[in-house]
């Protein structure tokens, strides 16, 4: 039995989600993820310079002059939604944390998906895939995903983003357009990120919290590693403390926009502060623009 509390939650996505989707964001969806395959979609008159192998024959003997097939791209898309759920998303210093954020953008992704009639599949993981739901249309279902992103119950603290993919490789056969949202703090999935970028579409969502680029002037505190549990002290008053932190922060930041530049892997790139439509909006738009 599914907690009010949850119900309430899922409610209250499927309503904000859903004006966003109908207003904004299904036509920018429609518009960016293609079809892999065509359609028959009707016959007409043949027209001078149309391909003589799209002649219809049969038509064309019933009606005395040549008719051609019309085909359309093929609407249908398979989505993946890899989530990571490690203890690092249940941070955030303004009005969220990352994870109620990740699920959020979820949602928004998944009702633009079943608008355009394709399938939604969900992997939740932390340092190993905790939850899996094979893609499947509908509102139902997609109210089931996000259900089960609220309800569920992380098994361990850490992240290992390689594990997702590896296991996304295996299960999925059909190419899918996979959205990967995570802060991304993690080791070591390089390959497996090479691997399942040539036989998906994968796009990048970042979430980061505006405390984990910059600190505060403010004394003393305690930081805590949300995923290994280890505590220490920092003297954030210092100026070297800060500027140092910046700078390592910074240069992760960069190190992980060039490894998805080297790959080709599209990244967007959301921090609790500010909100997440814009620059999903811009991102569908400047990726239509690529292929158009």
């Amino acid at each position: 039995m599914v907690p009010k509390e949850i119900l309430k939650k899922v409610r209250r996505i499927e309503i904000t989600t859903r004006s966003v989707v109908n207003d904004v964001f299904a036509g920018e969806y429609h518009s960016v993820f293609k079809g892999r395959g065509m359609d028959f979609s009707e016959v007409r008159e043949y027209s001078p310079g149309d391909d003589i192998r799209t002649i219809d024959w049969n038509v064309t003997a019933r009606m005395n002059h040549p008719f051609v097939k019309v085909f359309e791209e093929e609407r249908e898309l398979t989505v993946m939604l890899l989530v990571d759920v490690s203890s690092s998303g249940e941070f955030g210093t303004v009005d969220q944390m990352k994870g109620e954020i990740a699920v959020e953008i979820c949602a928004l992704l998944a009702f633009s998906a079943i608008k355009n009639n394709d399938k939604v599949g969900l992997l939740i993981f932390t340092d190993h895939v905790e939850k899996f739901v094979p893609p499947k249309k509908g509102k139902t279902h997609v109210l089931r995903v996000i259900r089960e992103l609220f309800y569920h119950e992380p098994q361990s603290s850490r992240t290992d983003i390689g594990e997702a993919l590896e296991y996304l490789n295996r299960i999925a056969t059909r190419r899918s357009v996979v959205f990967l949202v995570s802060d991304f703090m993690s080791e070591g999935y390089e390959k497996a990120l090479q691997i399942v970028n040539k036989k998906h579409d994968i796009v990048a969502i970042t979430i980061r919290d505006p405390r984990e680029v910059s600190l505060p002037d403010v004394g003393f505190i305690e930081l805590e590693d949300a995923e290994t549990g280890e505590i220490f002290l920092l003297d954030t008053s210092d100026p070297s403390i800060r500027e140092n932190f910046s700078i390592q922060t910074e240069r992760r930041q960069k190190e992980l926009e060039k490894l998805f530049r080297s790959m080709s892997v599209d990244h967007i790139a959301i921090s609790t502060d500010q909100p997440y439509i814009d620059p999903l909006i811009r991102f569908f738009r400047m990726r239509a623009k690529r292929f158009h």
